[in-house]
C-alpha cells in the first residue's frame, strides 16, 4: 500500500482510506457488526491505515464500531472523526428548538470526550469540523481545537466541505492538516478554489465519495432500487 503525507503536517496515512459511515448509517440498514469488524481488521492487514468516522454516524454507533474493531490495532492506524452537530438533541432545556449545527467552543470539548470514549483511544489523530457553523466564527472553532491539541486530546485539525476563505481564517489560528470534500469523476468543484488554496497553504486533501456514492462502480443503473433508509433516495443525481 502506498502512503501519503497530509500537507506539511507530517501525518502519514495510506493512499487509500476506509470511510466507515456506510457500515452503520445512511446507506441502508446497518451491516452485520462482526462482519464489519472482520473487514476493518483485514484492511489493516492489507496495509490500510486511514479510517474515517464521525459522532453523527448512527449517531454514535459507527464510532463505537470503529473503536471495537481497531482497539487491538491502535498503533497501526490513523483514526479521523468529526464534530459539529447537535447529535440527537432536538430542543434545549427550555424547549426551544436547537439548530442542527453546533460548533460552539463549549460544545467541542464535550463532543471530543464522547468520541474518545467510543473510539477507545486517548487522542484523536485527525479531528474535522464536520460542517461549517455560520453561527460561530471559525476563528473561535479553531481556537477551541487548538486548546484540545495542547491538552493532548487531539493531534491534528481538519475541516470538511469548507470554503477557501474559511479555510484560510481557520488555518491562521490553528494550522489545518487536511480538508475533506466530495471529489470524484462527476464532482469536480474542489478544483476551482479549494485545491489551489490547499496547495498554497500546505494542507492535505482527503476526497470522500471518490466512487460517486457507488454509482461509478458500474453496479448501478436506472433500475437500481435503494432501501427506504438509504439517503441516496434523496440525492437528485
Amino acid at each position: 500500500m502506498q502512503k501519503r503525507v497530509l500537507g506539511k503536517s507530517g501525518l502519514e496515512v495510506s493512499a487509500l482510506g476506509l470511510g466507515c459511515m456506510g457500515m452503520s448509517f445512511s446507506y441502508g440498514p446497518p451491516a452485520d457488526k462482526q462482519a464489519m469488524i472482520k473487514m476493518m481488521r483485514e484492511a489493516v492487514e492489507k496495509g490500510l491505515t486511514f479510517f474515517d468516522t464521525a459522532e453523527v454516524y448512527g449517531p454514535y454507533a459507527n464510532e463505537e464500531l470503529v473503536g471495537e474493531a481497531l482497539q487491538p490495532l491502535r498503533n497501526k492506524v490513523v483514526i479521523a472523526t468529526k464534530f459539529g452537530f447537535n447529535v440527537g438533541a432536538k430542543e434545549d432545556q427550555s424547549g426551544k428548538p436547537l439548530p442542527p449545527l453546533n460548533s460552539h467552543p463549549d460544545h467541542i470539548p464535550q463532543a471530543v470526550e464522547g468520541s474518545l470514549k467510543r473510539l477507545r483511544i486517548e487522542a484523536i489523530d485527525l479531528l474535522y469540523q464536520h460542517r461549517v457553523d455560520p453561527a460561530v466564527p471559525i476563528e473561535e472553532v479553531a481556537g477551541a481545537v487548538k486548546k484540545l491539541i495542547q491538552q493532548g486530546k487531539v493531534k491534528h485539525f481538519g475541516m470538511s466541505e469548507a470554503g477557501a476563505k474559511t479555510i484560510r481564517c481557520a488555518h491562521a489560528v490553528q494550522p489545518l492538516t487536511a480538508v475533506q470534500s466530495e471529489y470524484s469523476l462527476w464532482t469536480r468543484e474542489p478544483e476551482a478554489e479549494i485545491l489551489p488554496t490547499l496547495e498554497e497553504l500546505g494542507i492535505g486533501f482527503v476526497p470522500f465519495s471518490p466512487l460517486g456514492k457507488g454509482f461509478l462502480t458500474g453496479k448501478m443503473d436506472d433500475k437500481t432500487q435503494f432501501d427506504s433508509t438509504d439517503f441516496r433516495n434523496t440525492v437528485p443525481r
